[in-house]
């Protein structure tokens, strides 16, 4: 079936194919069969698969620069509730069955994305009916989002299949929060199957994004409720960040995360919480409360090229949380619904 490109559209196509070429899809057994994800999931029911999410997501992320942070968020707050299964993309359906995760406290008025997975998704209707998943379109997404930026590709391991139902206490309490203590975000990623050089690596995600005022907002005036900032935030950078962050209003004024590369891919993250600029106190406990993660943000910031391979690793297997396959679940007609009660 022939593809109709818009103009901006046709301009992005050439980067998703560099990357699809790459990265090929693969093999679909039809009807699908319980087992591993593969890469190769797709060749002969969607082979134009990766080329098309490519495209779209090359177009956006030239429209808007944040959106290769927002997707790849996206994919990580997917798979931390329910598996990688594209439960967060369900809204609320009217039935009483399952709360949207959107209104979670992780998610509500910062998560981004939902409208380029809508647009790949309707492509890909028109292209492979009923054929390719919302989750695997949210994992492919994250992984062109990265490479877009300037990080490392990988294969993405596919044939996830949609959850039928969402759910908003597990994104509420699986998904580290940016006060959480490093013992308490180290047992939510135990909890997923992840490690620590899971944890540490895939943290590098900050090297690209934004975060609000009210996620950090305690470490420039009262850290511990003393009254004092936090101590292992720079006092420079913690006086640089109150001139914009109040101590109350301003909930959503949004500061980069890495300020010095804020849309680039690369290991300036881990360099800057060796010089205490970690914005999010979950960032700087990495250096402060654990020899292991020391050592960790050390090596990543002394190597690009280490973070990277660790980075992609981590993504393939954060991928591979609890996907459902085979006959489990769905693929929806449209991600924000299932496709029948």
């Amino acid at each position: 079936m022939a593809l109709h490109w818009s103009g901006g559209l046709a301009v992005a196509v050439v980067a998703a194919l560099a990357v699809s070429a790459l990265f090929p899809a693969g093999a679909a057994g039809h009807p699908p069969l319980p087992g591993p994800l593969v890469p190769q999931f797709y060749e002969h029911t969607c082979p134009q698969m990766q080329a098309l999410v490519g495209a779209i997501v090359a177009k956006e992320h030239a429209k808007d620069p944040r959106m290769a942070a927002s997707l790849l968020r996206l994919h990580f707050h997917d798979c931390f509730v329910q598996g990688c299964d594209a439960s967060v993309l369900l809204d609320a359906d009217g039935s009483g069955r399952f709360t949207t995760e959107k209104r979670s406290n992780p998610n509500r008025d910062s998560l981004r994305g939902y409208e380029v997975i809508d647009e790949i998704k309707a492509a890909l209707e028109h292209a492979c009916p009923h054929t390719v998943s919302c989750a695997d379109i949210a994992a492919v997404a994250a992984r062109d989002s990265t490479v877009l930026t300037g990080g490392p590709g990988w294969e993405v391991p596919l044939g996830r299949r949609d959850s039928l139902t969402a759910s908003l206490s597990g994104s509420n309490n699986l998904i580290p929060a940016p006060n959480d203590t490093l013992p308490t975000i180290t047992a939510k990623f135990r909890n997923q199957g992840l490690d620590v050089v899971d944890l540490v690596a895939l943290s590098g995600a900050h090297t690209i994004g934004d975060s609000r005022c009210v996620s950090f907002r305690q470490r420039l005036y009262s850290q511990n409720k003393d009254g004092r900032p936090d101590p292992t935030l720079n006092p420079a950078y913690a006086a640089k960040l109150r001139g914009r962050c109040p101590r109350s209003g301003g909930d959503q004024i949004l500061f980069a995360l890495d300020p010095a590369t804020q849309f680039r891919f690369d290991n300036q993250y881990y360099k800057n919480i060796l010089a205490m600029n970690g914005l999010l106190s979950s960032d700087e406990v990495l250096l402060t409360q654990s020899h292991e993660t020391m050592e960790l943000v050390k090596s990543y910031a002394a190597s690009n090229e280490l973070f990277f391979d660790h980075f992609a690793k981590s993504m393939v297997k954060m991928g591979n949380i609890s996907p459902l396959t085979g006959h489990n679940g769905e693929i929806r007609k449209n991600c924000r619904r299932v496709n029948h009660f």
